[in-house]
């Protein structure tokens, strides 16, 4: 791993040469012209423009050349720290550059103004490509490659971090690279850094109960921006307000933003024709906000243990607070319109249709105990906000987990629930009806599988099983749907299906009863009806055990070594044969791969591969498309050991928290090609695939993120004894926030492969193993 991030530290500085030798190329010239009758520039402005770069070079250009050689010749003796401590003894260099930078861009600015020349040569400055790719020069400007010293200074302690992790306390290296290490930092601390304003805090004070219907913390989508509200559902009016910013030890204060009295309130509104444009936020940004949540969790739980003073907690509280609201700010992307009949309309976005249903709900049973309609003068306004500061009894984001502050008592379950959906009773007149399953993870519910619609019947009997992924999960939820097969009314108001819910519930997740390994079964009440189900759960210390399997000529549990060698193929046939049939039929179904497939089916497909069963390929044609995706992800969870094998697990995980963006590259794409033949083949196969589904993302919801979360953990997860993750017998079921980061990591190494544009295979053997038709 020490070659690998030295190999990545090495790709990097011969990009920042190549960078830096742009910006000298035109130095040489510009002096050489202005000593003539027509100068471009005059001298001063030249070495105000390009002062310390060359100095700056060759202290790069030393260190490359010293350290190349080394590489090339590795064994596990080689010292490098020499060359790191001299480097960073020469950081004085930057300094000097770094006073001046804002001049020497000023100074350009001025001068391309004053001189065309001058502005088409600083346009067009060409960087040797460092990669062996057709268009051998990029162009940049002078402005870009000016800033390049300034970003490469501040990132010098991050490429020290990275190699301090990989290098053994007992190496002579360690000292040398701790010294640099110290060096750099002392140089960094020294030259002020920006900071940037901290985002305002939302911290709620307890308010003591009135008559207050409902209020929950809304995002408001305003103009196309997201908005965080306080809404608060009064009996005979909906009041949206904003918290203000709090100055200096002034109390709580709401503004209010509108309100509608419940007489006028309606839901839909026969002029909005036109489609709501929802701003979505990439994911990537949504599981980055995740990871800090759980990394601010287990420092308030470390700092519990270790008894600190409350002000480090109270610290660590605010700072969970902001990433909290900056969460509930981002992630939904559901939206309930609201409007009033004598003027405008508003949109919230809600995070499950449990919620937005919940709402309409409770505002309609309202709406029925108001006839009056009024409007209230700016006083009585005033002083309805002001009382909202005591009414108040959401005080706390996101609103699932922090219960009055326990926001690290209760970690929830992390594992996989199997659920079967069996029958329904109760119903008054024969309907189409499916059901939907959601859970909560980091207080957001997403929905998780979909039964088949019963048509028609007041006793619909699903019996389908399905296993669902928790997260750190509290809560199920059940919906129950009637199908709309009215075509022309397909989509709604707020941009939906038309089905309709005709029942919701929800139970809690209770480690206690879950704790044992049998079934549950449990009953479901919503509005008169009755659902029975029945779960079982499995917590990740058992779910993590890859078991091989005990049938040598079966597949699932098999090396896929040993598969692939026997059926005399590059990937295996269940592979093939799983994602041709998806290509063929799923690529627009709604959730591939993240919706659960019925799990008798998928057992059924199993034991056909297992047993090498001739008609396997009939009865995956006629089967859901969606047990067919739980085959796949099934046959990899199984693997006796991950696609990117239990060797290999560590280096990833240390590849992908790399900071800097060119090693990283060079480090990921040497793994990558160091796995065995059959892994590599396989992996690049379903690579294609999974781009492929992406592509359809606007009809099948699923993104390159959404696909990464999903086979992240099933292509990574090691077997359980080289986990990271610790194992405490006393608490088998809630694990908690070190499984939550591994997930992350596992998530961001899949993401990153989809994310390349291309994967350069380096070697001829590679070549035909990639070209090869017959896989």
């Amino acid at each position: 791993m020490r070659k690998w991030v030295l190999s990545g530290i090495l790709a990097s500085e011969e990009t920042y040469l190549s960078h830096l030798e742009a910006l000298l190329l035109p130095m040489k010239p510009l002096k050489a012209a202005a000593t003539t009758s027509q100068p471009v520039l005059t001298i001063p402005q030249i070495e105000t423009i390009f002062f310390k770069v060359p100095e700056l070079y060759e202290v790069h250009k030393e260190f490359y050349d010293g350290l190349l050689p080394r590489v090339q010749q590795w064994s596990h003796h080689q010292r490098v720290g020499d060359l790191f401590q001299k480097q960073a003894s020469q950081l004085g260099v930057y300094r000097a550059f770094v006073d001046n930078y804002e001049v020497a861009v000023e100074t350009a600015e001025k001068c391309c103004q004053a001189n065309t020349q001058f502005a088409e040569i600083s346009e067009n400055l060409k960087v040797r490509s460092t990669k062996d790719l057709k268009d051998q020069s990029a162009k940049n400007s002078l402005e870009t490659l000016l800033y390049k010293p300034v970003d490469r200074v501040t990132r010098s302690t991050l490429v020290l971090h990275d190699l301090l992790k990989h290098t053994p306390c007992s190496h002579p290296d360690h000292p040398l690279l701790q010294d640099a290490l110290r060096i750099s930092q002392n140089f960094l601390s020294s030259i002020n850094e920006e900071t940037t304003p901290r985002r305002q805090s939302m911290t709620v004070k307890k308010g003591e109960n009135r008559q207050l219907l409902k209020d929950s913390f809304m995002v408001e989508l305003v103009e196309g921006a997201r908005k965080l509200r306080h809404v608060f559902l009064f009996t005979d009016l909906l009041l949206c307000a904003k918290l203000k910013k709090q100055i200096g030890g002034k109390s709580q204060q709401y503004d209010s933003k509108w309100y509608i009295p419940l007489s006028d309130l309606t839901f839909q509104n026969a002029d909005e024709s036109e489609p709501l444009h929802i701003p979505q936020v990439p994911d990537e940004e949504l599981d980055a906000m995740k990871v800090k949540i759980s990394h601010i969790k287990s420092e308030i739980q470390r700092e519990k243990r270790a008894n600190k003073g409350s002000k480090v907690i109270e610290r660590l509280r605010k700072k969970l607070s902001e990433q909290e609201s900056l969460l509930l700010l981002t992630s939904p992307g559901m939206a309930l319109r609201v409007h009033n009949r004598n003027g405008k309309g508003y949109t919230f976005l809600m995070s499950s249709d449990y919620e937005r249903a919940e709402w309409k709900e409770t505002i309609r049973e309202q709406q029925k105990k108001c006839f009056k309609s009024f409007s209230l003068t700016s006083m009585e306004l005033q002083m309805l906000t002001n009382s909202c500061v005591k009414l108040q009894t959401v005080h706390h984001i996101p609103l699932t987990i922090n219960k009055e502050g326990q926001e690290d008592e209760s970690p929830g379950l992390h594992g996989f629930l199997n659920v079967i959906v069996h029958s329904a009773s109760g119903l008054k007149q024969s309907l189409n009806l499916y059901c939907t399953l959601e859970v909560d993870s980091f207080g957001y519910f997403a929905n998780k599988a979909k039964t088949r619609v019963y048509r028609y019947t007041t006793e619909p009997k699903w019996n389908e099983e399905f296993e669902i992924d928790l997260e750190g999960s509290q809560t199920l939820r059940l919906l129950c749907y009637e199908k709309s097969y009215n075509k022309t009314k397909q989509i709604k108001e707020d941009g939906d299906s038309t089905d309709r819910i005709i029942g919701k519930g929800q139970i809690p997740l209770d480690p206690q009863t879950l704790q044992g390994k049998d079934w549950q079964r449990t009953l479901i009440p919503m509005n008169g009806i009755e659902v029975k189900l029945s779960m079982k759960f499995t917590s990740r210390e058992f779910s993590l055990k890859r078991m091989p399997s005990r049938k040598p000529m079966g597949v699932f549990g098999i090396k896929i070594s040993t598969v692939t060698k026997r059926e005399h193929s590059k990937v295996p046939y269940i592979v093939r044969q799983c994602l041709e049939e998806i290509e063929r039929r799923g690529m627009e179904e709604v959730g591939i791969y993240r919706v659960s497939g019925v799990a008798t089916d998928i057992q059924a497909l199993k034991a056909a591969f297992d047993t090498n069963n001739k008609d396997v390929s009939v009865m995956m044609s006629e089967m859901d498309v969606n047990a067919i995706a739980g085959t796949l992800k099934l046959y990899f969870r199984e693997l006796p050991e991950p696609l990117f094998t239990d060797d290999l697990y560590p280096n990833f995980a240390g590849g992908i928290a790399l900071s800097d963006s060119v090693a990283k590259e060079s480090c990921m794409l040497n793994l990558l090609l160091s796995l065995p033949e059959p892994n590599l083949v396989t992996f690049l196969f379903l690579l294609d695939h999974l781009k492929r589904v992406a592509d359809k993302e606007s009809i099948n919801k699923m993104s390159l993120h959404n696909l990464a979360t999903v086979f992240g953990p099933t292509l990574l997860r090691p077997a359980e004894k080289d986990s990271m993750i610790p194992t405490n017998p006393t608490q088998p079921i809630s694990m908690g926030d070190s499984w939550s980061l591994e997930v992350m990591s596992q998530v961001q190494v899949l993401l990153y492969f989809l994310q390349l544009e291309t994967i350069p295979t380096p070697d001829s053997k590679r070549q035909s193993i990639l070209f090869s038709t017959e896989v």
